[in-house]
């Protein structure tokens, strides 16, 4: 059996105004991941992955460059527990918080 992972992160840097968050989508779509992504107020941008963990990881690493246009500077981890109320039965863009 495959070990599945959930990762909740929070990615800052030029990340708004790039295409990140459909970036993302696609990304995750490709992966087979479920979860989902959306822009803060603050300029960054949240999101929640959750699939086999080493497919998770390959997406946290592909989050550290993004798409082209982007710079990203940090990708956090963030602490917390995420429940299956979270998460749908595919990766979907959400609404700016």
């Amino acid at each position: 059996m495959t070990e599945r992972r959930t990762a909740h992160v929070l990615i800052q840097g030029r990340v708004q105004g790039v295409s990140f968050r459909a970036w993302t989508q696609h990304q995750a779509q490709l992966h087979g991941l479920k979860g989902w992504v959306r822009n803060r107020m603050d300029g960054s941008v949240e999101a929640l992955f959750s699939g086999p963990a080493d497919l998770v990881e390959v997406m946290l690493k592909a989050c550290r460059h993004g798409p082209a246009g982007a710079f990203v500077e940090d990708v956090e981890i963030l602490d917390g527990k995420v429940t299956d109320t979270d998460l749908t039965d595919r990766f979907e863009i959400r609404r700016t918080v």
